[in-house]
């Protein structure tokens, strides 16, 4: 029998309201509108972040809070100027403040549920530090990337062109070394609706195949922040 909470309802109506305003995505079509996303999926997404980000602090084991993204895109230095994300998108990163802060994401759309792990934007010293890791660990790493059935997404920063100095551009993890974050994700279990405990269970089991890559960032790098 499928598990049926307020979390799926508000995956229900976020697909049905995206649909919508992938083909409506103007202001004058929103507006009227806005009420319903706001108690249909804003509000519950809300919960659902408080409520993850206390089942992440556990699992993970260190001090988790989530952040909803705005429906509002921000157009500024954008060639696409449609005003609204037709997708629900949620981060739950740590709250340390060293230089090294894996997060784990969550989005829903009308292709279905996704999530993903891992670090969403290095720069300066913290990017020259996860290439001397990459280069002393890659082996472990690239192992312990596959073990997890994850894709590399091509969220964030475009990679280099080339490998960065002072690596050799037939470096043997030379793709991660162009990457200016290392982030994974994969589609939630198609049959999450039957998970015994609702949707917070079927993204918790989604994060618990990244552990093995959160513990070796927790000793190589944020332990060492």
């Amino acid at each position: 029998m499928a598990q049926v909470d307020g979390f799926t309802q508000m995956i229900d109506d976020s697909t049905a309201f995206f649909a919508e305003l992938a083909q409506n995505n103007r202001k004058d079509w929103f507006d009227p509108r806005k009420d319903h996303y706001t108690q249909a999926i804003k509000k519950p997404a809300e919960l659902f972040s408080e409520l993850m980000a206390e089942e992440l602090t556990k699992l993970l084991g260190r001090s988790m809070k989530g952040k909803v993204f705005r429906i509002y895109r921000d157009v500024r230095f954008s060639k696409d100027k449609t005003p609204y994300n037709t997708h629900l998108h949620i981060l739950w990163s740590g709250t340390g403040d060293g230089p090294f802060n894996p997060g784990v994401f969550f989005a829903a759309d009308t292709d279905g549920l996704w999530v993903g792990y891992g670090l969403p934007g290095l720069k300066g010293d913290a990017l020259t530090r996860f290439r001397a890791f990459i280069d002393a660990k890659g082996a472990a790493l690239a192992e312990t990337l596959a073990a997890t059935d994850m894709t590399l997404s091509t969220w964030g920063p475009e990679p280099l062109k080339r490998v960065p100095a002072p690596y050799a551009a037939d470096h043997p993890q030379a793709d991660l070394l162009k990457r200016k974050n290392l982030v994974i994700g994969a589609p939630v279990a198609s049959d999450w609706r039957d998970h015994s405990n609702g949707l917070i269970g079927a993204v918790l089991d989604a994060v618990r195949v990244t552990l093995p890559l959160d513990r070796l960032f927790a000793t190589h790098l944020i332990g060492g922040s």
